[in-house]
């Protein structure tokens, strides 16, 4: 049994980089269906259920340092891809499209959590937050929420579980509409001129790509760690309230600094990304550790209330197709640019069209952006419901 910090941490991240490593070099088919990250956390989880490690004072201390000082560093690199200026070229339609699928989802939650928060746990409602963070924006933005409202890792299980099962049914379903998309801009009255134009600009803009490079990889590194310690000093300044901690006030100052550096040559150097993703997986991993699979009993009830939070986004999204004229390709991309994130939009795009990928990888940008403060609007909805 793991007694020691190092070693404990040291088996994390070999575990995580592992799995990233095996597929890559595998390309198998099951992380088609359940991403790396997934895989990670309930691998980790699985260790931490048969006690491999032990949850004393030097794990323990390992655990919280590690994490409170990645994670406002991981938020401000992963918005340093969230340039508003590229964003604002896809045009009101599109933005108008996403915050639409942004708000519909939201609404799923609150209607959800009224209708079955009498069966969950009086504390579920930060679990569904977290889970809100991720479908307005990504797994990052999850994981962020979770630090903010110290919701208790034993519980992360639930919100990645309805994040994985949920969400990977809800994009082979709006795979398998592209078909479709013809007869629903008929019956919409959608007009796709411009997305295609719009597409075909973003392409051309986005052709080059650089190379990582060991000064910028550290640059982005030594300037990560500088905005986590002064996001941890100014919250410190500020005043706080049951939902307003301290940690909600390090995401929300790591945040809006990833915001503003993405519109600065900062935001050019390549490996933000990379960088960003090995602290938000090590992260993940971390989390997982805390957790065991005997806490994951009423993961049915979980999984369903995730359906029924879909389902109400859809009908109001299709709803609102019909009454503004939106078209499939932009209701299916604001939607998986919320659920599925940078992972799956670009995807979904590409299905239509290959000159479309840039729309979908700059609307998952934008939930870079969105879903941390949206996830937190939702978890105070629900909260009072709770009560």
């Amino acid at each position: 049994m793991i007694t020691d910090g190092l070693t404990y941490l040291a088996l994390l991240l070999f575990v995580a980089s592992s799995v990233v490593f095996v597929e890559h070099r595998t390309r198998a088919k099951i992380f088609s269906y359940l991403p790396s990250i997934v895989i990670i956390y309930f691998l980790v989880m699985l260790l931490s259920t048969l006690g491999l490690w032990q949850k004393c004072d030097a794990v323990t201390q390992t655990y919280k340092s590690v994490k409170s000082d990645l994670l406002p560093a991981m938020i401000f690199l992963m918005l340093l891809l969230a340039d508003m200026r590229q964003i604002a070229r896809l045009g009101k339609k599109m933005l108008l499209t996403f915050l639409l699928a942004s708000v519909s989802i939201g609404i799923g939650f609150v209607v959800m959590f009224l209708l079955l928060h009498h069966y969950f746990e009086p504390d579920s409602w930060k679990a569904f937050a977290a889970l809100s963070g991720s479908w307005m924006g990504g797994t990052g933005n999850m994981v962020a929420i979770q630090g903010a409202l110290e919701l208790p890792d034993s519980k992360m299980g639930y919100a990645l579980l309805i994040d994985s099962v949920d969400y990977a049914i809800w994009v082979m379903i709006l795979l398998s509409l592209v078909p479709f998309a013809a007869h629903f801009n008929r019956w919409s009255q959608a007009d796709t001129a411009i997305i295609d134009e719009v597409g075909e600009k973003l392409a051309r803009k986005n052709s080059q790509t650089e190379t990582i490079s060991f000064p910028s990889l550290f640059f982005l590194l030594g300037s990560a760690m500088l905005v986590s310690a002064l996001s941890t000093w100014a919250a410190g300044l500020l005043p706080t309230t049951d939902f307003l901690t301290q940690t909600t006030w390090i995401v929300i100052i790591a945040t809006v600094a990833g915001i503003v550096m993405a519109m600065t040559p900062l935001a050019k150097l390549p490996g933000a990304s990379e960088l960003g993703n090995m602290m938000l997986y090590t992260i993940v991993a971390l989390i997982a550790s805390r957790a065991s699979f005997a806490e994951l009993t009423q993961a049915p009830l979980y999984i369903a209330a995730g359906f029924l939070i879909i389902a109400v986004h859809a009908v109001i999204m299709v709803l609102f197709a019909k009454l503004f004229k939106l078209d499939l390709f932009s209701l299916g991309i604001a939607s998986l640019a919320n659920i599925g994130g940078v992972a799956s939009a670009p995807i979904l795009a590409s299905a239509y069209s290959k000159a479309l990928i840039p729309i979908g990888v700059l609307m998952a940008m934008l939930g870079y952006i969105v879903g941390t403060f949206g996830g937190l609007m939702v978890g105070k909805l629900l909260e009072i419901i709770a009560k």
